[in-house]
């Protein structure tokens, strides 16, 4: 067996583009449920699952729809972290707000 081959039959087999692409593109609809406080929580973590999935199999495969993975990745970091903050803002709101009119 020749360099060239062995190089060639240790490589992963490429992922079909098509199924990048759709998974680019859940990524991005995901991101942007995912912008909705609580309700996008499963949502958003579904479009980092994608991006991660898509970036750990396939670093080296060329993705047309790389923008639309970028963008849901971002809008469901986006996502959860206004849930991570808005939830306890809320719960505080709710209690300081009971204790002054308990007043």
């Amino acid at each position: 067996m020749t360099n060239q081959q062995t190089a060639i039959s240790n490589q992963t087999p490429p992922m079909p583009r098509i199924i990048v692409i759709q998974l680019s593109l859940r990524a991005f609809v995901c991101g942007l449920f995912g912008l909705l406080p609580v309700i996008g929580l499963v949502s958003g973590l579904h479009a980092l699952f994608c991006w991660r999935s898509i970036r750990r199999r396939y670093p080296n495969e060329w993705n047309p729809a790389s923008d639309y993975l970028s963008w849901g990745a971002a809008l469901a970091v986006v996502g959860l972290a206004v849930t991570a903050v808005g939830i306890p803002a809320a719960v505080l709101s709710i209690a300081v707000y009971r204790l002054q009119a308990g007043q």
